[in-house]
């Protein structure tokens, strides 16, 4: 089967004192994070790929050639059909809500190409009852759906979102988040979405890129990045692993919620949609526990067979992280364990070995589909 055009990019020269030497190729859907400390080189990969910058390289869209130093083109950024949401709304203040929306759609040059119109967006981003108000009059959560609605009517080929949510607090935030996973389930267009923070990657992302000095340190699907020794996010306090989920069924005795994901199915509490219905799933490493046989007349509803791939930590250290493959045979998808050293030496246990996890909670991170915000699933204990 012939591979999919994607996002390829070749970046390498200076910027005043900072050095950017970048190579990626990710695919042109879903939402690719470039995630990374600030000051990283995010944004300047954003802008290289909008034409606001020019850096020596070569940036491919979905097989569209964008820039090619090397043959002397580099396609002006009116020509490049960008979406641009930056971290501050700029939505002109002499307009109302309606007239900045209305303000992408003008600089339209083939209307029409993609069919969603004023209405279409309006719905996606609830933003109907904003549209007589001036802008001056808007929240931050507010300001930044009517910028992103504003980018989606110039009808991009990719939408470019710069830290979009930097400067919200942590409430608005939450509020906000809902109506961007929207743009991920109801539009094909690709996004590439720039952040260090991290609980707005895992609501997000389909695709990591990790930056960090100028470079890719890695680069793939969030899941594999996130199950990785070699990378810094499993090494991290708060080590988690998101799952994609289909909803099975609803216990409505218990109001429980039953999901497959790859090798096993997992109990999350409350209702949260049909079946068929797909649920985004954040399972922490120090909520999963290992044993060398199946738990009975315990309180933790998730007890899953596993497969232990691979074990990370140094000799010394108190703690070690557990590679897990759900299933009889491992094959499935993959979560992780941290556990004390002494538990590992008490139970010896290896890699190779079949054990079973004991999932102590399952947040539902996103209610991919829903049109009604972020569902909220407890960890379900008992």
């Amino acid at each position: 089967m012939t591979a999919q055009p994607g996002i390829d990019i070749t970046l390498a020269g200076e910027l005043g004192s900072f050095g950017l030497d970048v190579v990626l190729s990710v695919p042109a859907r879903g939402v690719t994070a470039l995630f990374g400390p600030s000051g990283c080189g995010k944004t300047t990969v954003l802008r290289c790929i909008a034409g606001l910058q020019h850096i020596p390289g070569r940036i491919a869209i979905a097989g569209d050639v964008w820039q090619d130093t090397s043959a002397g083109y580099f396609r002006p950024p009116h020509l490049r059909h960008v979406g641009y949401v930056f971290q501050e709304a700029s939505l002109f203040p002499h307009l109302s809500v309606r007239d900045n929306l209305l303000y992408g759609s003008r600089r339209v040059t083939t209307p029409g190409a993609s069919g969603i119109g004023l209405q279409d967006i309006v719905a996606l981003l609830g933003i109907g009852h904003l549209l007589d108000r001036a802008t001056t009059a808007l929240s931050g959560g507010e300001r930044q759906r009517v910028a992103v609605g504003r980018a989606l009517l110039a009808e991009p080929r990719i939408l470019l979102m710069d830290e979009p949510l930097s400067a919200l607090d942590r409430a608005t935030k939450d509020d906000i988040l809902p109506y961007f996973e929207r743009l991920h389930e109801q539009l094909s267009l690709p996004i590439v979405y720039v952040s260090h923070d991290l609980a707005e990657v895992e609501r997000l992302a389909d695709t990591l890129v990790m930056v960090r000095d100028g470079r890719v340190v890695a680069c793939g699907p969030l899941h594999d990045l996130q199950t990785d020794p070699a990378l810094p996010l499993l090494a991290g306090p708060d080590a988690t692993v998101v799952l994609a989920g289909h909803v099975v069924q609803i216990d409505d005795t218990f109001a429980l919620t039953e999901l497959q994901v790859g090798g096993g199915r997992l109990i999350v509490a409350g209702r949260h949609g049909a079946p068929g219905a797909l649920r985004r799933l954040r399972i922490a490493a120090s909520d999963v526990s290992l044993s060398r046989s199946r738990p009975t007349d315990s309180t933790i509803l998730n007890c899953l067979p596993v497969r232990i791939l691979s074990i990370d930590g140094a000799p010394e250290a108190p703690q070690a992280n557990v590679i897990l493959g759900l299933g009889h045979d491992g094959t499935g998808d993959r979560i992780v364990a941290r556990i004390t050293r002494k538990s590992l030496i008490t139970l010896e246990l290896v890699a190779g070995a079949d054990v079973f996890a004991q999932i102590k909670g399952v947040a539902l991170l996103a209610a991919r589909g829903s049109a009604t915000g972020p569902a909220s699933g407890q960890p379900p204990r008992g």
